[in-house]
C-alpha cells in the first residue's frame, strides 16, 4: 500500500519564515513546483542558517496566479513578503526561466493553524528549492521530535 502524502515542505529563509510563525502572517506564495490541496500541511524549513523544520499550517485555501502584481493587490497585508520583496522575487525569477518555457504560475497558499514547533527538527536529506512531498510517516516522525 502506497503511504499517504500528507503535506509538503519548502525552504525558506528564517526572517521570513519567522512572519509567518511569529507575526501571524496568513499568506505563503513559491513559484508553484508541487501539487498542493487544501487540507495539507506545509512543513516549514529553515534554509541557511539554522536548517531546520520551524512549524507548519494547515491549506486553508490553494490559488494560481500569474501576476505579482494580482498577488499583491488581493492579498496585500496578509503576504509574508512585503509588495517590493515580492517584486524583487519576479525579477530573480526572471533570470531562471528556460528558453521559450512559460514561467511557472504563482501558487498562493492561504495558510490557517499555524504552529511553531517547540523544538527545530533536522531533516535527514537536503531540501531542494522547488520543496518536496512529506508522507504519513516522515510527518509523525517530524512532530515526534519537535515534541508536539
Amino acid at each position: 500500500m502506497e503511504e499517504e502524502v500528507v503535506g509538503v515542505t519548502f525552504p525558506v529563509p528564517k526572517w521570513f519564515l519567522d512572519r509567518i510563525l511569529k507575526e501571524g502572517k496568513t499568506v505563503f506564495v513559491k513559484p508553484s513546483t508541487l501539487r498542493v490541496q487544501p487540507g495539507m500541511k506545509v512543513i516549514f524549513y529553515a534554509s541557511r542558517e539554522g536548517q531546520a523544520w520551524l512549524g507548519e499550517a494547515e491549506v486553508e485555501a490553494v490559488e494560481q496566479l500569474t501576476n505579482v502584481e494580482e498577488v499583491i493587490k488581493k492579498y496585500g497585508d496578509e503576504l509574508f513578503l512585503t509588495p517590493k520583496e515580492l517584486r524583487q522575487y519576479e525579477k530573480e525569477r526572471e533570470k531562471w526561466h528556460s528558453r521559450g518555457r512559460r514561467p511557472r504560475p504563482w501558487m498562493v497558499l492561504k495558510l490557517k493553524n499555524v504552529m511553531k514547533y517547540s523544538k527545530p527538527v533536522k531533516p535527514p536529506r537536503f531540501i531542494a528549492v522547488s520543496g518536496r512531498y512529506v508522507k504519513e510517516k516522515e510527518y509523525r516522525e517530524i512532530l515526534r521530535r519537535a515534541g508536539v
